[in-house]
């Protein structure tokens, strides 16, 4: 059976970054990492309650900067800043050189995925049925605008004794589309039964343009999407759709029938098809309609 592979680590080198920056000789890179390790278990259980999606750490010229996304960044920072200083102490006596904290804000911790893992853990652990609290998130992130959710819960659900795994989806999750901006979080809750592990994927659409900016595809011109025959042949029928080459019947025809006036002979239609030659009739009153044909007609 298939297993999945950790998105942010499939796309770190199309859409994703790594979340501590920073290089190292090789005897220096696993203190550094330890470091960060043991940086990041100390305010994963001193902000705990302070709803933290994700931590970078950087490490410019013998300092480090630490950059902290909460959704309520009150909590983090403290009365008058008092909280914020205290952490930052704690850091620079953790990492032993000085540290810089700052403080990102979540505007939408509703379609953050490591946020929903968070929220759907602390109500499984208060006892709290996992089916309700994993469709509420899903509703919750869907009316904020993710274009698709996915949330697995592992473990004895509801007390159970054999342990299984229940997930849902709603909207749409390319787990192998490297463009799809897709967040993914895990939490664990501890019951009184047991471990249950939460796993959250989030699409919040496909980046098509460079930056990291996300554009629509929609189709331009007059052309009609690849996958409706119907209106790509009635486009092509009406002279706005393209022809094989690429250029619209309409245009074809009247450039044809143009070069016939010019050098008085009538424009070949017998070796063309039968759409494009009925386009290139011309039409009374037009500037590709043969001088002479109308006073014959008229007469």
């Amino acid at each position: 059976m298939g297993q999945k592979i950790h998105p942010a680590g499939f796309r770190l080198s199309v859409l994703k970054n790594w979340s501590s920056k920073w290089y190292a000789n090789g005897r220096k890179f696993p203190g550094m990492l330890q470091e960060d390790i043991k940086v990041r278990d100390y305010l994963a259980k001193k902000l705990a309650h302070a709803s933290v999606g994700r931590v970078i750490i950087e490490r410019p010229s013998k300092n480090a900067r630490i950059t902290i996304f909460s959704s309520r960044p009150g909590i983090v920072i403290g009365k008058k800043g008092e909280d914020i200083e205290v952490l930052r102490g704690a850091l620079q006596k953790l990492m032993g050189i000085p540290v810089h904290v700052n403080i990102e804000e979540i505007r939408k911790p509703e379609i953050d995925a490591q946020l929903i893992a968070d929220n759907i853990a602390q109500q499984l652990e208060k006892r709290i049925m996992f089916r309700r609290a994993m469709k509420r998130a899903m509703q919750n992130a869907m009316r904020l605008g993710a274009q698709g959710i996915k949330i697995m819960s592992s473990g004895r659900l509801n007390g159970i004794e054999i342990a299984r795994t229940e997930w849902y989806r709603e909207g749409r999750v390319p787990l192998h589309t490297l463009r799809a901006e897709l967040d993914y979080g895990v939490a664990e809750a501890k019951t009184t039964y047991g471990v249950i592990g939460i796993k959250v994927w989030v699409f919040k659409g496909e980046v098509l343009g460079r930056g990291g900016e996300q554009v629509a595809a929609s189709p331009a011109g007059g052309f009609a999407p690849p996958g409706d025959p119907e209106k790509r042949r009635s486009a092509r029928k009406s002279g706005s759709g393209p022809t094989r080459s690429g250029t619209p019947a309409s245009k074809v025809s009247a450039d044809e029938a143009k070069a016939g006036s010019a050098s008085g002979e009538e424009p070949d239609t017998d070796n063309k098809p039968d759409a494009v030659a009925v386009d290139a009739a011309p039409v009374a009153g037009s500037k590709t309609a043969k001088p002479g044909v109308n006073d014959a007609a008229t007469s």
